[in-house]
């Protein structure tokens, strides 16, 4: 019997001293632990305000506040382990190899998240603006991170990564608020211009999609041998580009027709050959 008591003497003692010894340490790692996802929990609301005083995006907010509260909350993790006597140094090493072989495997997906950080951040288009980028003209539908969705004319839905989109050219036909239409019309050498401009701008004044600041302009653009040519230049708002394009055009084509304005002659050469 002796020797059980022995044993269990022994195993008390050294239960004892391991609780001397690492008991300290694991009481400190959990109150790092704790006062850790606290603090995480407060910068993530300060972050929070911060980018909603900046007007962030609502897509990269959410992305921003999961990528810091998941990064803050990793190094309290590795910091309170490291408390306890944890060797974290090849933790650390198995982790940074890991991100180095994903960043390497997703090249292309990190260039469209990098891209569509810049976007969400600089703003070159917000949602509805009617942008042309990588050869495609539409309307903003969608800001994703990973990639930009447009609404073509023809009701269309292109989606292009955001890595083309940040590093391409784009233009913003609606960053302005007033679009220019460009509209050309022909008419005969033997009509009075007076007559035409009077009667093309009657069509746009008629046109409450046309808006009179900047007035609409009509000005010979051009002189072919079959008449003239006029650039007639309506402006409107972008959401409103084809209705008045389309609008401005027929009208003022049947306009032109109903006051007996001729429009420009077919020239032909005849030549004789013996």
């Amino acid at each position: 019997m002796e020797q059980p008591v022995e044993q269990l003497g022994t195993w008390t003692q050294h239960g004892y001293d391991l609780l001397l010894e690492y008991g300290p340490k694991v009481l400190m790692a959990l109150l790092v632990l704790w006062v850790g996802t606290m603090l995480v929990r407060v910068i993530a609301r300060v972050l929070d305000k911060v980018l909603d005083k900046r007007g962030v995006e609502p897509t990269l907010k959410r992305f921003l506040h999961s990528l810091v509260t998941i990064s803050l909350r990793i190094l309290v993790f590795i910091t309170a382990i490291q408390m306890m006597g944890v060797a974290t140094t090849s933790f650390v090493a198995i982790i940074g190899a890991a991100g180095l072989a994903v960043g390497l495997a997703l090249q292309g997906t990190l260039a469209n998240f990098a891209g569509g950080t810049l976007i969400l951040l600089f703003k070159p288009y917000k949602l509805g603006d009617l942008i042309e980028a990588q050869g495609i003209l539409g309307n903003v539908k969608e800001i994703q991170i990973f990639t930009t969705v447009l609404l073509t004319p023809e009701n269309k839905t292109a989606i292009i990564p955001n890595g083309a989109m940040a590093n391409g050219n784009i233009i913003n036909y609606s960053s302005d608020g007033k679009m220019r239409v460009d509209l050309t019309f022909g008419v005969s050498y033997g009509e009075p211009l007076d007559n035409v401009r009077q009667v093309l701008e009657g069509v746009m004044a008629a046109d409450p999609l046309v808006l009179q600041d900047p007035a609409p302009s009509i000005t010979v653009s051009k002189l072919n041998l079959e008449g003239i040519e006029l650039a007639v230049r309506p402006w409107c708002d972008p959401k409103d580009y084809w209705t008045v394009y389309f609008g401005t055009l027929e009208r003022g084509i049947v306009a032109l027709q109903a006051a007996g304005i001729k429009g420009p002659k077919p020239s032909m050469n005849i030549t004789q050959t013996t």
